[in-house]
């Protein structure tokens, strides 16, 4: 199915910063500064294209497909979990620029273990929430649902990543300043 096939890609780019975050905090652990413009980078990042982007075409599309065609367990597993966790990243990258901002005011031990404590939770929370919708979230709607909402689906995601190719270059180049 393209809809999960085109998540599935997002989600791979979406780790791969992941892991590029976790590597960061090893860095700091092991001595090196506060880079503040990275951390920036990634909260824009998280912002623009992991939650706006590609969280955003889940819970409007597919989520919402999921939800009104398959019933109790759908919501349940939706609502509770995967909406959840989106709420939890999104938690996670508030607090980790309310604590950049502090860092930037004065460089404090306690900025700085938070920063580090709020994306190394961000990590983690992110690794296990790729893996339950890729593992079981899109196979349980890929499965259930029928061929003429997967083709609905289809059709609405296509249009949504038409309209979000005007903010292609600006990701490609923080991207690019993320992984420099």
């Amino acid at each position: 199915m393209f809809t999960i096939d085109f998540l599935e890609r997002e989600h791979a780019e979406i780790a791969k910063v992941v892991d590029r975050v976790e590597d960061e905090c090893i860095d700091i652990v092991n001595g090196k500064e506060i880079n503040e413009s990275f951390f920036r980078d990634i909260v824009k990042y998280i912002r623009i294209y992991a939650d706006a982007t590609h969280h955003k075409k889940e819970e409007d599309i597919l989520f919402q497909y999921m939800m009104d065609q398959l019933g109790a367990v759908a919501e349940k597993l939706i609502r509770s979990g995967m909406l959840t966790e989106h709420q939890m990243a999104r938690y996670y990258v508030m607090e980790l620029e309310e604590h950049l901002n502090k860092f930037e005011e004065r460089k404090s031990d306690k900025s700085k273990i938070q920063i580090i404590s709020n994306a190394m939770s961000y990590v983690n929370l992110l690794r296990v929430h790729i893996e339950k919708e890729n593992g079981v979230v899109y196979p349980f709607g890929e499965k259930n649902l029928s061929e003429e909402i997967l083709n609905k689906i289809d059709k609405e995601m296509k249009s949504r990543i038409e309209i979000e190719k005007s903010g292609e270059v600006e990701r490609v180049k923080l991207l690019k300043r993320i992984f420099d």
